[in-house]
């Protein structure tokens, strides 16, 4: 892709040009089965971000249109450590798509000075998408730090909430279940027969070469790839 070229009057307009000219059927098709809203390929809405570099400010011009395709890019160029955690919160709130949400958290929050404030304030919330962000960043702490999380009281949660949890927040805490087995071998047999009793997202259709979200599979075949 071409440079983007930037000016202070014509640059927002410019980047949503660029990105409505890469609206495609077939990728519009894919991201709503995915609760997306829009047609960008991401590999290419990756290129636009790319061609522009890092410009906060430009960021927060393009996640106030609220448009899904500006928001991904502004994650991709922001800086991270330039949000305050209430703006961080105010951001996931206004989050309406699946992707945002996940991008927000993955590339902003999880860089952020903010992350173990806003990992306990999101994790209880009473919205199940707050919450699910929450869970994400509490997997992200099983896997790297560990360290003054009760474990064991995670899985009791997991095991009474997960079953009827809205699916969002079931894949989230899903996944917490899944780290907690592959990163904490002494908590690996209680996670593995959580997972086989509850069967959450046993008959997932998994494509060839990719692993099972199933958490007994999940857990069973990342810690045979680190022996």
């Amino acid at each position: 892709m071409a440079a983007i070229e930037i000016t202070p009057e014509s640059a927002l307009p410019e980047i949503r040009a660029a990105l409505a000219a890469l609206e495609d059927p077939r990728a519009r098709a894919v991201n709503e089965r995915h609760g997306d809203d829009h047609g960008v390929n991401l590999t290419k809405l990756r290129g636009v971000a790319k061609a522009l570099k890092r410009n906060h400010p430009l960021a927060l011009q393009l996640w106030a249109t609220g448009g899904s395709p500006e928001r991904l890019v502004a994650l991709l160029i922001a800086t991270p450590r330039a949000f305050s955690a209430a703006e961080l919160d105010a951001m996931l709130r206004d989050a309406r798509i699946p992707k945002v949400r996940d991008w927000l958290v993955n590339y902003i929050v999880k860089k952020s000075p903010h992350v173990e404030e806003l990992r306990l304030a999101w994790f209880s919330d009473p919205d199940p998408r707050i919450a699910g962000s929450g869970w994400a960043l509490t997997s992200d702490r099983v896997a790297k730090r560990p360290e003054g999380l009760d474990l064991a009281g995670l899985l009791d949660q997991i095991e009474a909430e997960m079953p009827a949890a809205p699916e969002g927040l079931q894949w989230a805490m899903n996944e917490c279940l899944a780290q907690i087995g592959i990163h904490h071998a002494e908590l690996r047999a209680r996670a593995l027969d959580i997972g086989e009793r509850l069967q959450v997202l046993a008959d997932y259709p998994t494509p060839p070469g990719c692993v099972s979200p199933f958490a007994p599979i999940w857990i069973t075949e990342m810690v045979a790839r680190q022996k």
